[in-house]
Protein backbone atom coordinates (compact mmCIF):
# COMPACT_ATOMS: atom_id res chain seq x y z
CA UNK A 1 0.00 0.00 0.00
CA UNK A 2 2.89 2.46 1.06
CA UNK A 3 4.85 1.51 -2.24
CA UNK A 4 1.70 2.17 -4.44
CA UNK A 5 1.74 5.61 -2.76
CA UNK A 6 5.29 6.54 -3.02
CA UNK A 7 5.44 5.46 -6.66
CA UNK A 8 4.09 8.99 -8.67
CA UNK A 9 6.71 10.23 -6.26
CA UNK A 10 9.31 8.88 -7.91
CA UNK A 11 7.93 9.82 -11.13
CA UNK A 12 7.78 13.49 -10.46
CA UNK A 13 11.00 13.02 -9.29
CA UNK A 14 12.42 11.52 -12.46
CA UNK A 15 10.57 14.16 -14.60
CA UNK A 16 12.34 17.24 -12.38
CA UNK A 17 15.45 15.44 -12.61
CA UNK A 18 15.38 15.49 -16.25
CA UNK A 19 14.23 18.65 -16.91
CA UNK A 20 17.37 20.07 -14.09
CA UNK A 21 19.29 18.25 -16.67
CA UNK A 22 18.01 19.76 -19.86
CA UNK A 23 17.94 23.32 -18.75
CA UNK A 24 21.73 23.25 -17.54
CA UNK A 25 22.91 21.58 -20.84
CA UNK A 26 20.85 23.94 -23.37
CA UNK A 27 22.76 26.22 -25.99
CA UNK A 28 23.00 29.89 -25.76
CA UNK A 29 21.96 31.21 -29.19
CA UNK A 30 24.29 33.15 -31.01
CA UNK A 31 24.18 36.68 -30.95
CA UNK A 32 24.35 37.86 -34.64
CA UNK A 33 24.36 41.78 -35.72
CA UNK A 34 21.54 43.68 -36.99
CA UNK A 35 21.62 43.58 -40.91
CA UNK A 36 20.65 46.31 -43.08
CA UNK A 37 17.68 45.25 -45.38
CA UNK A 38 17.83 48.15 -47.87
CA UNK A 39 18.82 47.24 -51.30
CA UNK A 40 22.53 47.43 -52.52
CA UNK A 41 22.67 49.75 -55.75
CA UNK A 42 25.59 51.37 -57.89
CA UNK A 43 25.91 54.73 -58.83
CA UNK A 44 28.18 56.89 -61.33
CA UNK A 45 28.86 60.32 -60.77
CA UNK A 46 27.38 63.76 -63.17
CA UNK A 47 30.01 64.77 -64.48
CA UNK A 48 29.25 67.87 -67.32
CA UNK A 49 31.68 68.25 -70.28
CA UNK A 50 31.51 69.25 -73.88
CA UNK A 51 30.47 66.54 -76.00
CA UNK A 52 29.80 66.32 -79.71
CA UNK A 53 26.87 63.63 -81.58
CA UNK A 54 28.28 61.60 -84.20
CA UNK A 55 26.12 59.99 -86.60
CA UNK A 56 26.63 56.76 -87.94
CA UNK A 57 25.16 55.25 -91.74
CA UNK A 58 26.44 53.12 -94.57
CA UNK A 59 27.05 53.30 -98.17
CA UNK A 60 28.56 52.70 -101.64
CA UNK A 61 31.41 54.71 -102.91
CA UNK A 62 30.58 55.90 -106.55
CA UNK A 63 31.99 58.46 -108.96
CA UNK A 64 31.29 61.98 -109.15
CA UNK A 65 31.06 62.28 -112.71
CA UNK A 66 30.05 59.15 -115.08
CA UNK A 67 29.59 59.17 -118.36
CA UNK A 68 29.55 57.06 -121.72
CA UNK A 69 32.56 58.00 -124.15
CA UNK A 70 30.49 58.16 -127.64
CA UNK A 71 31.70 59.13 -130.80
CA UNK A 72 30.31 62.05 -132.50
CA UNK A 73 31.14 60.27 -136.16
CA UNK A 74 31.01 56.71 -137.57
CA UNK A 75 34.47 55.07 -138.92
CA UNK A 76 36.99 52.39 -138.36
CA UNK A 77 38.91 52.45 -135.19
CA UNK A 78 42.70 52.52 -136.44
CA UNK A 79 44.21 53.88 -132.86
CA UNK A 80 43.62 53.08 -129.30
CA UNK A 81 45.47 54.15 -126.34
CA UNK A 82 46.24 51.42 -123.72
CA UNK A 83 44.42 53.42 -120.87
CA UNK A 84 41.28 52.86 -123.01
CA UNK A 85 40.97 49.23 -120.77
CA UNK A 86 38.94 48.28 -118.08
CA UNK A 87 40.67 50.12 -115.03
CA UNK A 88 42.97 52.14 -117.10
CA UNK A 89 44.00 55.51 -115.57
CA UNK A 90 44.15 58.45 -118.21
CA UNK A 91 44.47 62.23 -117.78
CA UNK A 92 42.24 64.90 -119.57
CA UNK A 93 42.83 65.85 -122.91
CA UNK A 94 44.87 62.34 -123.58
CA UNK A 95 44.20 60.40 -127.08
CA UNK A 96 41.89 57.45 -126.18
CA UNK A 97 41.07 56.16 -129.70
CA UNK A 98 41.29 57.57 -133.47
CA UNK A 99 38.64 57.02 -136.07
CA UNK A 100 40.03 56.45 -139.61
CA UNK A 101 39.75 60.49 -141.01
CA UNK A 102 40.60 59.43 -144.76
CA UNK A 103 36.22 60.69 -145.26
CA UNK A 104 36.37 63.34 -143.53
CA UNK A 105 39.43 65.33 -145.36
CA UNK A 106 37.88 64.54 -148.36
CA UNK A 107 34.68 65.96 -147.07
CA UNK A 108 36.76 68.56 -145.30
CA UNK A 109 38.49 69.15 -149.21
CA UNK A 110 35.16 69.06 -151.05
CA UNK A 111 33.75 71.68 -148.63
CA UNK A 112 36.63 74.14 -149.10
CA UNK A 113 36.56 74.52 -153.00
CA UNK A 114 32.34 75.26 -152.34
CA UNK A 115 33.74 77.96 -150.08
CA UNK A 116 35.92 78.89 -152.87
CA UNK A 117 33.51 78.87 -155.91
CA UNK A 118 30.96 80.55 -153.61
CA UNK A 119 33.31 83.22 -152.44
CA UNK A 120 34.07 84.00 -156.28
CA UNK A 121 30.75 83.88 -156.73
CA UNK A 122 29.69 86.74 -153.90
CA UNK A 123 32.60 88.86 -155.34
CA UNK A 124 31.18 88.75 -159.02
CA UNK A 125 27.84 89.44 -158.05
CA UNK A 126 28.60 92.19 -155.88
CA UNK A 127 30.89 94.34 -158.70
CA UNK A 128 28.08 93.70 -160.40
CA UNK A 129 25.48 95.39 -158.06
CA UNK A 130 27.72 98.26 -157.83
CA UNK A 131 28.22 98.76 -161.42
CA UNK A 132 24.41 98.75 -162.21
CA UNK A 133 24.42 101.36 -159.28
CA UNK A 134 26.37 103.68 -161.12
CA UNK A 135 24.69 103.33 -164.65
CA UNK A 136 21.26 104.11 -162.31
CA UNK A 137 23.08 107.29 -161.29
CA UNK A 138 23.69 107.83 -164.62
CA UNK A 139 20.20 107.08 -165.62
CA UNK A 140 21.14 104.71 -168.03
CA UNK A 141 20.37 101.24 -166.12
CA UNK A 142 16.75 100.03 -165.41
CA UNK A 143 15.09 99.34 -161.77
CA UNK A 144 14.65 95.77 -163.20
CA UNK A 145 18.17 94.88 -163.99
CA UNK A 146 19.56 96.82 -160.01
CA UNK A 147 16.76 94.51 -158.95
CA UNK A 148 18.07 91.50 -160.78
CA UNK A 149 21.76 92.31 -159.73
CA UNK A 150 20.94 93.17 -155.73
CA UNK A 151 19.31 89.39 -156.09
CA UNK A 152 22.03 88.01 -157.57
CA UNK A 153 24.43 89.53 -154.67
CA UNK A 154 22.08 87.99 -151.64
CA UNK A 155 21.75 84.53 -153.22
CA UNK A 156 25.77 84.88 -153.84
CA UNK A 157 26.19 85.75 -149.99
CA UNK A 158 23.72 83.08 -148.39
CA UNK A 159 25.44 80.68 -150.95
CA UNK A 160 28.93 81.82 -149.37
CA UNK A 161 27.61 81.59 -145.86
CA UNK A 162 26.32 78.07 -146.61
CA UNK A 163 29.65 77.08 -148.27
CA UNK A 164 31.22 78.52 -144.95
CA UNK A 165 29.02 76.24 -142.68
CA UNK A 166 29.60 73.25 -144.47
CA UNK A 167 33.18 73.67 -144.44
CA UNK A 168 32.82 74.31 -140.47
CA UNK A 169 31.00 71.35 -140.25
CA UNK A 170 33.86 68.86 -142.17
CA UNK A 171 36.51 70.44 -139.92
CA UNK A 172 34.62 69.88 -136.71
CA UNK A 173 33.84 66.04 -138.22
CA UNK A 174 37.37 65.44 -138.87
CA UNK A 175 38.64 67.19 -135.32
CA UNK A 176 36.04 64.35 -134.15
CA UNK A 177 37.90 61.65 -135.36
CA UNK A 178 40.14 61.92 -132.20
CA UNK A 179 38.31 60.77 -129.09
CA UNK A 180 39.93 62.55 -126.28
CA UNK A 181 39.25 62.14 -122.16
CA UNK A 182 37.26 65.15 -121.23
CA UNK A 183 38.71 64.52 -117.75
CA UNK A 184 41.16 63.14 -115.48
CA UNK A 185 39.83 59.43 -114.93
CA UNK A 186 39.43 55.92 -115.39
CA UNK A 187 37.41 53.62 -117.66
CA UNK A 188 35.23 51.18 -115.91
CA UNK A 189 34.25 49.43 -118.95
CA UNK A 190 34.69 49.49 -122.99
CA UNK A 191 32.90 47.95 -125.87
CA UNK A 192 35.19 48.38 -128.35
CA UNK A 193 38.08 46.73 -130.13
CA UNK A 194 41.14 48.02 -132.72
CA UNK A 195 39.86 47.90 -136.63
CA UNK A 196 35.91 47.72 -135.00
CA UNK A 197 33.44 50.21 -136.84
CA UNK A 198 31.45 52.13 -134.50
CA UNK A 199 28.37 54.57 -135.75
CA UNK A 200 28.00 58.01 -134.30
CA UNK A 201 26.01 58.07 -131.21
CA UNK A 202 26.47 54.55 -129.84
CA UNK A 203 29.13 54.20 -126.96
CA UNK A 204 32.30 52.75 -126.81
CA UNK A 205 33.38 52.58 -123.18
CA UNK A 206 32.24 53.81 -119.98
CA UNK A 207 34.41 56.66 -117.44
CA UNK A 208 34.39 58.33 -114.44
CA UNK A 209 36.31 61.20 -113.53
CA UNK A 210 39.06 60.65 -110.40
CA UNK A 211 39.28 64.14 -108.66
CA UNK A 212 36.56 63.31 -106.38
CA UNK A 213 34.48 60.11 -104.73
CA UNK A 214 31.07 60.39 -103.32
CA UNK A 215 29.20 58.20 -100.67
CA UNK A 216 25.24 58.25 -100.29
CA UNK A 217 24.51 57.77 -97.15
CA UNK A 218 20.65 56.72 -96.45
CA UNK A 219 19.69 58.12 -93.08
CA UNK A 220 16.41 58.55 -90.95
CA UNK A 221 15.07 61.75 -90.79
CA UNK A 222 15.19 61.92 -87.34
CA UNK A 223 19.06 61.94 -87.14
CA UNK A 224 19.31 65.27 -89.09
CA UNK A 225 18.62 66.52 -85.45
CA UNK A 226 22.05 65.99 -84.53
CA UNK A 227 23.64 66.91 -87.68
CA UNK A 228 24.50 70.68 -88.88
CA UNK A 229 22.86 70.01 -92.34
CA UNK A 230 21.23 72.84 -94.34
CA UNK A 231 17.41 71.39 -95.13
CA UNK A 232 17.22 74.90 -97.48
CA UNK A 233 18.92 76.16 -100.51
CA UNK A 234 22.38 73.74 -100.60
CA UNK A 235 25.44 76.64 -99.85
CA UNK A 236 28.29 74.52 -101.14
CA UNK A 237 29.07 75.36 -105.28
CA UNK A 238 28.65 72.81 -107.69
CA UNK A 239 32.62 72.98 -108.23
CA UNK A 240 33.84 72.32 -104.86
CA UNK A 241 34.78 75.31 -103.50
CA UNK A 242 32.64 75.80 -100.53
CA UNK A 243 33.43 72.00 -99.84
CA UNK A 244 35.87 72.72 -96.58
CA UNK A 245 32.22 74.29 -94.89
CA UNK A 246 30.68 70.70 -94.90
CA UNK A 247 30.78 68.23 -91.57
CA UNK A 248 33.49 66.01 -91.33
CA UNK A 249 33.18 62.04 -91.99
CA UNK A 250 34.94 59.68 -92.08
CA UNK A 251 35.04 56.41 -93.99
CA UNK A 252 35.94 53.08 -92.89
CA UNK A 253 35.75 49.85 -94.54
CA UNK A 254 37.42 46.32 -94.83
CA UNK A 255 39.53 45.97 -98.13
CA UNK A 256 42.57 44.15 -99.40
CA UNK A 257 42.95 42.61 -96.57
CA UNK A 258 43.12 45.04 -94.15
CA UNK A 259 41.06 48.28 -91.92
CA UNK A 260 41.08 51.37 -93.97
CA UNK A 261 39.97 55.00 -93.01
CA UNK A 262 39.12 57.62 -95.13
CA UNK A 263 38.26 61.32 -94.68
CA UNK A 264 35.83 62.84 -96.57
CA UNK A 265 33.38 66.01 -96.10
CA UNK A 266 29.28 66.15 -96.07
CA UNK A 267 28.72 68.42 -98.95
CA UNK A 268 24.48 68.33 -99.95
CA UNK A 269 21.39 66.50 -99.19
CA UNK A 270 19.65 65.00 -101.79
CA UNK A 271 16.44 66.55 -103.06
CA UNK A 272 13.20 63.79 -101.89
CA UNK A 273 12.61 62.02 -98.94
CA UNK A 274 11.45 58.28 -99.37
CA UNK A 275 7.81 58.26 -98.12
CA UNK A 276 8.38 54.73 -97.37
CA UNK A 277 11.18 54.42 -95.25
CA UNK A 278 11.30 58.17 -94.07
CA UNK A 279 15.14 58.18 -95.10
CA UNK A 280 17.01 61.29 -96.75
CA UNK A 281 20.00 60.65 -98.23
CA UNK A 282 23.23 62.11 -97.26
CA UNK A 283 26.19 62.69 -100.13
CA UNK A 284 29.79 62.87 -98.72
CA UNK A 285 32.70 63.79 -100.85
CA UNK A 286 35.85 62.30 -100.77
CA UNK A 287 39.07 64.03 -102.51
CA UNK A 288 41.71 61.88 -104.65
CA UNK A 289 39.74 58.85 -103.98
CA UNK A 290 43.11 56.67 -105.44
CA UNK A 291 45.98 58.84 -103.89
CA UNK A 292 46.77 60.41 -107.23
CA UNK A 293 48.19 63.50 -105.19
CA UNK A 294 48.67 62.02 -101.68
CA UNK A 295 49.71 58.71 -100.58
CA UNK A 296 46.89 56.82 -98.99
CA UNK A 297 46.85 53.34 -96.96
CA UNK A 298 44.26 51.90 -99.84
CA UNK A 299 42.03 53.38 -102.71
CA UNK A 300 38.59 54.62 -102.27
CA UNK A 301 37.65 52.09 -104.65
CA UNK A 302 33.96 52.40 -106.47
CA UNK A 303 31.56 49.89 -105.47
CA UNK A 304 33.43 49.61 -101.90
CA UNK A 305 30.74 49.30 -99.02
CA UNK A 306 31.69 51.58 -96.14
CA UNK A 307 30.94 52.81 -92.47
CA UNK A 308 30.38 56.42 -92.31
CA UNK A 309 31.01 58.41 -89.00
CA UNK A 310 29.32 61.87 -89.20
CA UNK A 311 30.44 64.07 -86.94
CA UNK A 312 27.30 66.35 -85.77
CA UNK A 313 26.35 69.55 -83.18
CA UNK A 314 28.31 70.03 -80.64
CA UNK A 315 27.19 71.08 -77.26
CA UNK A 316 29.54 72.91 -74.81
CA UNK A 317 28.12 70.97 -71.55
CA UNK A 318 26.03 68.10 -71.60
CA UNK A 319 26.35 65.06 -69.23
CA UNK A 320 27.07 61.57 -70.64
CA UNK A 321 25.41 58.38 -68.36
CA UNK A 322 25.26 54.57 -69.02
CA UNK A 323 22.25 53.34 -70.69
CA UNK A 324 21.02 51.55 -67.39
CA UNK A 325 20.51 55.49 -65.18
CA UNK A 326 17.86 55.79 -68.05
CA UNK A 327 14.11 55.16 -65.82
CA UNK A 328 10.31 55.33 -67.76
CA UNK A 329 9.29 59.19 -68.35
CA UNK A 330 12.49 60.40 -69.21
CA UNK A 331 13.99 60.26 -65.42
CA UNK A 332 16.94 59.54 -63.34
CA UNK A 333 17.18 57.94 -59.77
CA UNK A 334 19.60 60.31 -57.75
CA UNK A 335 21.43 59.34 -54.33
CA UNK A 336 21.39 62.01 -52.17
CA UNK A 337 23.77 62.85 -49.19
CA UNK A 338 21.61 60.55 -47.23
CA UNK A 339 21.81 57.62 -49.35
CA UNK A 340 18.13 57.99 -50.63
CA UNK A 341 16.44 57.48 -53.99
CA UNK A 342 15.49 60.68 -55.18
CA UNK A 343 13.09 60.74 -58.78
CA UNK A 344 14.70 63.40 -61.54
CA UNK A 345 12.82 64.54 -64.58
CA UNK A 346 16.03 65.48 -67.22
CA UNK A 347 16.19 66.64 -70.76
CA UNK A 348 17.12 63.81 -72.46
CA UNK A 349 18.74 64.69 -75.86
CA UNK A 350 19.65 60.78 -77.46
CA UNK A 351 19.26 57.56 -76.53
CA UNK A 352 21.97 55.53 -77.73
CA UNK A 353 22.60 51.28 -77.04
CA UNK A 354 25.11 51.52 -74.48
CA UNK A 355 24.54 55.26 -73.23
CA UNK A 356 22.24 58.37 -73.20
CA UNK A 357 23.01 61.98 -73.10
CA UNK A 358 21.04 64.43 -70.88
CA UNK A 359 21.35 68.00 -71.99
CA UNK A 360 20.20 69.77 -68.22
CA UNK A 361 17.90 67.93 -64.93
CA UNK A 362 21.22 67.47 -63.08
CA UNK A 363 24.26 68.97 -61.32
CA UNK A 364 27.67 67.86 -61.82
CA UNK A 365 28.77 65.63 -58.88
CA UNK A 366 25.43 64.12 -58.18
CA UNK A 367 25.07 60.31 -58.11
CA UNK A 368 23.20 58.75 -60.65
CA UNK A 369 21.98 54.63 -59.36
CA UNK A 370 22.52 52.46 -62.56
CA UNK A 371 21.06 49.06 -61.08
CA UNK A 372 17.54 48.38 -61.83
CA UNK A 373 15.32 48.36 -58.80
CA UNK A 374 11.33 47.00 -60.00
CA UNK A 375 10.03 48.49 -56.71
CA UNK A 376 11.58 52.13 -56.38
CA UNK A 377 9.90 54.97 -54.93
CA UNK A 378 10.87 58.53 -54.30
CA UNK A 379 13.54 58.97 -50.52
CA UNK A 380 14.08 54.94 -50.41
CA UNK A 381 16.79 54.26 -47.74
CA UNK A 382 19.85 52.41 -50.47
CA UNK A 383 22.98 51.08 -49.81
CA UNK A 384 25.89 52.46 -52.53
CA UNK A 385 28.49 50.67 -53.96
CA UNK A 386 30.76 53.10 -56.56
CA UNK A 387 29.82 51.53 -60.26
CA UNK A 388 33.20 50.71 -62.43
CA UNK A 389 35.08 53.78 -63.65
CA UNK A 390 33.68 56.22 -61.01
CA UNK A 391 36.23 57.19 -57.91
CA UNK A 392 35.22 58.54 -54.18
CA UNK A 393 31.38 57.40 -54.63
CA UNK A 394 30.99 55.02 -52.56
CA UNK A 395 29.41 55.01 -49.26
CA UNK A 396 32.23 54.55 -46.45
CA UNK A 397 29.52 53.55 -44.54
CA UNK A 398 28.78 50.31 -46.40
CA UNK A 399 32.24 49.63 -47.83
CA UNK A 400 32.66 46.53 -45.42
CA UNK A 401 29.44 45.19 -46.63
CA UNK A 402 29.68 41.16 -46.93
CA UNK A 403 30.48 39.68 -50.52
CA UNK A 404 28.23 37.25 -50.26
CA UNK A 405 25.30 40.00 -50.61
CA UNK A 406 24.06 40.65 -54.30
CA UNK A 407 24.31 43.77 -56.05
CA UNK A 408 20.59 44.98 -57.35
Amino acid sequence: MRSSKSKPLLILGAALLVVAVLFLARRVPEERPHQNAAPLVRVTAAVAAPFQFTVTANGAVSPRTESDLIPQVSGEIVEMSPALAAGGFFEAGDLLARIDAADYRVDREAARAQVARAESEHGRTRKELDRQRRLANQSVASESRIDDAENAFQIAKASLREAEARLERAERDLDRTTIRAPYRGRVRSEQVDLGQFVNRGTAIARIYAVDFAEVRLPLPDRELAYLDVPLGPNPYAADGSRVSRGARVELTADFAGGSHRWEGTLVRTEAELDPRSRMVHLVVRVSDPFGLETARSAPLAIGLFVEATIEGRRLEQAFVLPRDSLRPGNQVYIVDAENRIRFRNVDLLRTERERIVVGSGLEPGERICISQLDAAIDGMLVRVVAAEGSQGLADRGDAAAAPSESVQ
